[in-house]
């Protein structure tokens, strides 16, 4: 299956991107290769707007997106980043992501940030490629030349983990 999104709206392009991890981590699960869950995002309902929605204000500032074990048991944490432009700049992830994203990484951690592109192409880089941006390729950000190498496969599905050397996806 080719994905493809063209409505404009920021939010609605989000979801779109985290519907595609949820299949993917769906895929995953069933096949007993990772258990990996959406981080929870604080927040504190402010007002009750009477129909059944509320105003809310997050309560900490943002963590990276996903969570989970592969099997085997090592963790894994990754941010997801979606973008409309043809390239995706190393400052979308905040400093406290970063910060997280080291600290799992120095405990040994398999940590990424996934990157779609234009909502068609969709990439998982490593966060230490992510971090080394600049030395590798002369600037803050990634094109899809860029990031050729992390392009993940689309079987049905956006195969978010196929090729990580722990286990072998079918």
């Amino acid at each position: 299956m080719k994905y493809s999104y063209q409505n404009s709206g920021n939010r609605a392009k989000g979801q779109f991107f985290e519907e595609i991890i949820a299949q993917s981590m769906e895929y995953y699960q069933k096949g007993g290769w990772a258990s990996i869950e959406k981080t929870p995002e604080p927040m504190k309902p402010i007002k009750n707007n009477g129909d059944g929605t509320f105003q809310a204000v997050y309560t900490k500032k943002a963590q990276p997106d996903y969570k989970g074990v592969l099997s085997g048991g090592q963790a894994i944490i990754f941010e997801a980043k979606y973008t409309d432009k043809a390239r995706i700049y190393q400052k979308a992830v905040t400093d406290e992501q970063a910060a997280c994203l080291d600290r799992y990484a120095a405990l040994n951690a398999r940590c990424f940030v996934m990157v779609c592109l234009q909502g068609t192409d969709f990439y998982r880089v490593p966060w230490e490629a992510w971090k080394g941006m600049k030395e590798a390729f002369g600037h803050k950000y990634m094109t899809k030349d860029n990031l050729a190498r992390y392009k993940v496969p689309q079987k049905g599905i956006v195969r978010l983990l196929d090729r990580l050397e722990l286990f072998d996806c079918r």
